[in-house]
Protein backbone atom coordinates (compact mmCIF):
# COMPACT_ATOMS: atom_id res chain seq x y z
CA UNK A 1 0.00 0.00 0.00
CA UNK A 2 1.29 3.14 -0.74
CA UNK A 3 2.83 5.15 2.16
CA UNK A 4 1.32 8.29 1.71
CA UNK A 5 -1.95 6.78 1.72
CA UNK A 6 -1.59 5.30 4.94
CA UNK A 7 -0.13 8.54 6.25
CA UNK A 8 -3.05 10.48 4.79
CA UNK A 9 -5.40 7.98 6.53
CA UNK A 10 -3.55 8.45 9.94
CA UNK A 11 -3.86 11.87 9.75
CA UNK A 12 -7.92 11.74 8.57
CA UNK A 13 -8.14 9.64 11.79
CA UNK A 14 -6.58 11.85 14.33
CA UNK A 15 -8.64 14.67 13.00
CA UNK A 16 -11.60 12.68 13.53
CA UNK A 17 -10.45 13.00 17.17
CA UNK A 18 -9.78 16.93 16.75
CA UNK A 19 -6.19 16.65 16.88
CA UNK A 20 -4.64 19.87 15.60
CA UNK A 21 -1.80 18.88 14.80
CA UNK A 22 -2.85 16.15 12.28
CA UNK A 23 -4.92 18.90 10.77
CA UNK A 24 -1.62 21.38 10.50
CA UNK A 25 -0.36 18.47 8.64
CA UNK A 26 -3.27 17.79 6.15
CA UNK A 27 -3.49 21.29 5.58
CA UNK A 28 0.55 21.84 4.97
CA UNK A 29 0.09 18.31 2.66
CA UNK A 30 -2.75 19.88 0.62
CA UNK A 31 -2.88 23.46 0.62
CA UNK A 32 -0.72 23.92 -2.54
CA UNK A 33 -2.79 22.00 -4.58
CA UNK A 34 -5.95 23.23 -3.38
CA UNK A 35 -4.91 26.81 -4.14
CA UNK A 36 -3.82 26.28 -7.46
CA UNK A 37 -7.29 24.54 -8.13
CA UNK A 38 -9.10 27.56 -6.60
CA UNK A 39 -6.82 30.56 -8.87
CA UNK A 40 -7.85 28.13 -12.00
CA UNK A 41 -11.24 29.16 -10.88
CA UNK A 42 -11.49 32.44 -9.32
CA UNK A 43 -7.98 34.43 -10.46
CA UNK A 44 -7.78 36.50 -7.55
CA UNK A 45 -4.55 35.21 -5.23
CA UNK A 46 -6.58 36.73 -1.97
CA UNK A 47 -9.73 35.25 -3.17
CA UNK A 48 -8.59 31.96 -3.95
CA UNK A 49 -6.29 32.07 -0.52
CA UNK A 50 -9.85 32.93 1.41
CA UNK A 51 -11.79 29.80 -0.07
CA UNK A 52 -9.11 27.05 0.56
CA UNK A 53 -9.00 28.31 3.89
CA UNK A 54 -12.45 28.03 3.95
CA UNK A 55 -12.73 24.82 2.57
CA UNK A 56 -10.27 23.43 5.00
CA UNK A 57 -12.73 24.57 7.78
CA UNK A 58 -15.62 22.87 6.04
CA UNK A 59 -13.89 19.79 5.68
CA UNK A 60 -12.39 19.66 9.15
CA UNK A 61 -16.33 20.80 10.66
CA UNK A 62 -17.40 18.01 8.20
CA UNK A 63 -14.38 15.19 8.93
CA UNK A 64 -16.83 12.48 10.07
CA UNK A 65 -18.57 12.34 6.82
CA UNK A 66 -15.41 11.82 4.80
CA UNK A 67 -15.81 7.53 4.59
CA UNK A 68 -12.95 6.88 2.35
CA UNK A 69 -14.40 5.87 -0.89
CA UNK A 70 -12.53 8.37 -2.78
CA UNK A 71 -8.90 10.23 -1.19
CA UNK A 72 -9.03 12.91 0.92
CA UNK A 73 -7.53 15.07 -1.38
CA UNK A 74 -10.21 14.33 -3.98
CA UNK A 75 -12.75 14.71 -1.63
CA UNK A 76 -11.20 18.51 -0.47
CA UNK A 77 -11.14 18.99 -3.82
CA UNK A 78 -14.59 18.78 -4.32
CA UNK A 79 -14.73 20.94 -1.14
CA UNK A 80 -12.78 23.38 -2.50
CA UNK A 81 -14.45 23.58 -6.11
CA UNK A 82 -17.81 23.99 -4.58
CA UNK A 83 -16.89 26.85 -2.57
CA UNK A 84 -15.38 28.53 -5.74
CA UNK A 85 -18.38 27.88 -7.50
CA UNK A 86 -20.45 28.80 -5.44
CA UNK A 87 -18.60 32.05 -4.71
CA UNK A 88 -18.66 33.01 -8.39
CA UNK A 89 -22.25 33.09 -8.08
CA UNK A 90 -22.50 35.24 -5.48
CA UNK A 91 -20.56 37.48 -7.67
CA UNK A 92 -22.75 37.38 -10.45
CA UNK A 93 -24.68 40.07 -11.72
CA UNK A 94 -27.55 37.96 -12.42
CA UNK A 95 -28.08 33.89 -13.48
CA UNK A 96 -28.85 32.76 -17.18
CA UNK A 97 -30.50 29.49 -17.20
CA UNK A 98 -31.04 27.14 -19.81
CA UNK A 99 -34.09 25.36 -20.26
CA UNK A 100 -33.24 21.33 -20.00
CA UNK A 101 -36.25 20.73 -22.82
CA UNK A 102 -34.07 22.37 -25.50
CA UNK A 103 -31.18 20.40 -24.52
CA UNK A 104 -30.03 17.09 -26.62
CA UNK A 105 -27.32 14.69 -25.80
CA UNK A 106 -24.20 16.05 -27.10
CA UNK A 107 -21.73 13.29 -28.57
CA UNK A 108 -18.09 13.58 -27.07
CA UNK A 109 -16.34 16.45 -29.28
CA UNK A 110 -12.97 16.30 -30.37
CA UNK A 111 -10.01 18.23 -28.92
CA UNK A 112 -7.68 18.07 -30.96
CA UNK A 113 -6.15 21.63 -32.49
CA UNK A 114 -3.72 23.06 -34.25
CA UNK A 115 -0.02 22.17 -33.16
CA UNK A 116 0.34 25.94 -33.20
CA UNK A 117 -2.02 26.81 -30.68
CA UNK A 118 -0.03 26.44 -26.76
CA UNK A 119 -2.12 25.87 -23.85
CA UNK A 120 -1.84 29.44 -22.64
CA UNK A 121 -3.61 30.41 -25.87
CA UNK A 122 -6.36 27.62 -25.01
CA UNK A 123 -6.60 29.06 -21.49
CA UNK A 124 -6.36 32.68 -22.56
CA UNK A 125 -9.62 31.66 -25.11
CA UNK A 126 -11.53 29.85 -22.16
CA UNK A 127 -11.50 33.32 -20.76
CA UNK A 128 -13.23 35.01 -23.12
CA UNK A 129 -15.98 32.37 -22.78
CA UNK A 130 -19.32 33.04 -21.18
CA UNK A 131 -19.24 31.46 -17.38
CA UNK A 132 -21.89 28.77 -18.09
CA UNK A 133 -19.48 26.96 -20.78
CA UNK A 134 -16.40 28.38 -18.67
CA UNK A 135 -17.00 26.12 -15.56
CA UNK A 136 -18.07 22.95 -17.86
CA UNK A 137 -14.92 23.08 -19.48
CA UNK A 138 -12.86 24.06 -16.67
CA UNK A 139 -14.07 21.12 -14.62
CA UNK A 140 -14.01 18.23 -17.32
CA UNK A 141 -10.94 19.23 -19.52
CA UNK A 142 -8.71 20.93 -16.32
CA UNK A 143 -9.90 19.24 -12.76
CA UNK A 144 -10.46 15.50 -14.94
CA UNK A 145 -14.52 15.37 -13.62
CA UNK A 146 -17.26 13.26 -15.73
CA UNK A 147 -20.23 14.44 -16.82
CA UNK A 148 -22.12 13.16 -13.71
CA UNK A 149 -20.14 14.75 -11.27
CA UNK A 150 -19.96 18.20 -12.92
CA UNK A 151 -24.11 17.83 -12.89
CA UNK A 152 -23.64 16.82 -9.48
CA UNK A 153 -21.46 20.07 -8.97
CA UNK A 154 -23.36 22.55 -10.96
CA UNK A 155 -26.64 21.15 -10.22
CA UNK A 156 -27.68 20.11 -13.49
CA UNK A 157 -28.01 17.16 -15.60
CA UNK A 158 -25.34 15.14 -16.52
CA UNK A 159 -27.21 16.04 -20.58
CA UNK A 160 -26.65 20.06 -19.87
CA UNK A 161 -23.51 19.12 -18.89
CA UNK A 162 -22.83 17.66 -22.21
CA UNK A 163 -24.32 20.45 -24.04
CA UNK A 164 -22.38 23.07 -22.47
CA UNK A 165 -19.31 21.28 -23.34
CA UNK A 166 -20.23 21.03 -26.49
CA UNK A 167 -21.06 24.76 -27.21
CA UNK A 168 -18.18 25.64 -25.22
CA UNK A 169 -15.75 24.00 -27.52
CA UNK A 170 -17.49 25.74 -30.53
CA UNK A 171 -17.25 28.83 -28.58
CA UNK A 172 -13.50 28.54 -27.74
CA UNK A 173 -12.64 27.22 -31.90
CA UNK A 174 -14.32 30.62 -32.79
CA UNK A 175 -12.19 32.70 -30.75
CA UNK A 176 -9.56 30.77 -31.89
CA UNK A 177 -10.42 30.76 -35.66
CA UNK A 178 -10.95 34.81 -35.02
CA UNK A 179 -7.29 35.41 -33.32
CA UNK A 180 -5.68 33.10 -36.18
CA UNK A 181 -7.49 35.82 -38.70
CA UNK A 182 -6.61 38.95 -36.67
CA UNK A 183 -2.71 38.16 -35.98
CA UNK A 184 -2.40 36.29 -39.07
CA UNK A 185 -1.12 33.32 -37.71
CA UNK A 186 -1.56 31.20 -34.12
CA UNK A 187 1.63 32.07 -33.32
CA UNK A 188 0.71 35.31 -31.17
CA UNK A 189 -0.39 32.11 -28.57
Amino acid sequence: MDTNLEIARDLVERCKANDRSAQMALYRQYCEGMFCVAMRFVRERDDAEDLVQEAFIKAFRKIEQFRGEVTFGAWLKRIVVNKCLDFLKSKRERLISIDEHELQIAEEPDWTVESKVSVDGVLAAMERLPEKYREVLQLYLLEGYDHKEIAEILHMTPVASRTRLMRGKEYLRTYLNEQKHETGSQEAF
